[in-house]
């Protein structure tokens, strides 16, 4: 959160620069910084930004969906049933809580921050999880997620505001 805050402040100026893309912007960017299998992208933080100068409410729709139209490449890659990531304790958990939980387990990878999320989205696909309900948990976890970090970016942005 001293993160954020420094960075909202220092570059206040070029954050506000971003509302020209809009809410389609925010959609679009939330897809690519999803779209990567594994390699983490700074969605949640882009998110922050525009929660400081968008409504909150529709950013976090903006970039929930987006982002869960981007984790459907790893669900895809593991629907084709190929093997994309190694056999290890952290893969072999998260199979088990996508087997044992099914959407409660995407739905709460999905919330957390966390670099499991891609390995959810490879094991939902191939243990051939039905597409319907891998999207409506993670479109919720995804969507309460970015709403957590648009309203903190907004708060963020209303003190700096306040007190700058």
């Amino acid at each position: 959160m001293v993160a954020l805050t420094c960075l909202l402040l220092v570059y206040r100026n070029e954050v506000e620069k971003l509302q020209g893309y809009g809410y389609p912007g925010i959609f679009l960017f939330s897809i690519l910084a999803n779209a990567t299998i594994i390699i983490p992208m700074p969605g949640v933080i882009f998110t922050s930004a525009m929660g400081a100068i968008f409504n909150p409410w529709w950013v976090a729709l903006a970039a929930g969906s987006g982002a869960a139209i981007g984790e459907l490449s790893g669900y895809l890659a593991g629907l084709s049933g190929r093997e994309l990531i190694s056999k290890s304790k952290t893969s072999d958990q998260v199979e088990f809580w996508v087997k044992k939980y099914g959407g409660l387990a995407i739905f709460l990878l999905a919330l957390i921050p966390n670099p499991l999320f891609d390995i959810a989205g490879l094991t939902a696909g191939a243990l051939k999880m039905p597409l319907y309900k891998f999207m409506v948990y993670l479109l919720l976890g995804k969507i309460l997620k970015m709403l957590i970090f648009a309203l903190l970016g907004s708060s963020i942005m209303n003190l700096v505001n306040m007190y700058f």
